[in-house]
């Protein structure tokens, strides 16, 4: 693995309730890295790795729920894709529509990943695939706008009510794209009581971990239009339209 090289530690500054966790996909198994001692939901171990002092690597087996599906580590068990389960468990009408989501489910080709090393910010030792951040609103806004400042968004949130995972690990490492949604929204993690509800979860693609770096250190954190108070806010947005205006009168 490449040895972490980029900047986070301005990430520190968000004093965050459970720190963000470096993800990594390996082919070939990770060297001085322990492997996970029990079996997880994927979804679970960005928590277990919060709550650890050391990375561990998972494997197929150490995965007791679909990540390992999405990964490509295991094949989708037919009853799976035929949408039972999701029947079964009471989510969906009927199985046609649990089904169809496989149709356009993230799926990373099989074999290609074979462990997954899960290290929680302040034991992050290599250049991450993904970084996953667990968030306040107010966090958040502070991260995407970070990300705005350099690249002007747009930002998009795409998942379904199962299969989180899928979403949040396989999507943004594929596409390239940054990826968030928030808590007690998916029927998985939910029912495993994985986090509080209401927080948000952004997963970070490493092609846009740098420019978020880079962007928290350049935008002001706090913008005086937030601390101004409504009526003073649209006094001052009135003045600045008026200016823009006629200043346009005479480009």
């Amino acid at each position: 693995m490449e040895p972490l090289h980029t900047d986070l530690s301005i990430l520190s500054k968000f004093n965050f309730e459970k720190a963000p966790v470096g993800i990594k996909f390996l082919f070939f198994k990770p060297e001085g890295i322990e492997q996970l001692d029990k079996k997880l939901a994927i979804c679970e171990m960005i928590k277990e790795s919060q709550e650890r002092d050391t990375p561990f690597y998972m494997t197929k087996d150490n995965e007791d729920c679909f990540g390992a599906v999405t990964l490509g580590m295991v094949e989708t068990p037919p009853f799976a894709e035929a949408g039972e389960i999701g029947y079964e468990l009471g989510i969906f009408k009927e199985v046609r529509a649990n089904s169809r989501i496989y149709n356009y489910l993230p799926k990373i080709h099989k074999g290609v990943v074979n462990y997954v090393v899960f290290a929680r910010l302040g034991k992050l030792t290599f250049e991450p695939d993904l970084l996953i951040l667990t968030t306040t609103v107010r966090q958040a806004e502070i991260i995407f706008r970070a990300m705005d400042h350099l690249s002007g968004g747009p930002r998009e949130s795409k998942t379904t009510g199962v299969f989180s995972c899928a979403w949040l690990f396989t999507y943004p490492y594929q596409t390239g794209k940054v990826n968030y949604t928030v808590t007690g929204l998916h029927f998985g993690s939910k029912a495993k009581q994985v986090f509080p509800e209401g927080l948000i979860l952004i997963c970070v693609p490493f092609d846009w971990i740098p420019i978020l770096a880079q962007g928290l250190k350049e935008i002001t954190w706090d913008l005086p239009g937030y601390k101004e108070g409504a009526e003073k806010f649209k006094v001052g947005e009135k003045k600045m339209l008026e200016r823009l205006a006629k200043k346009a009168q005479n480009p």
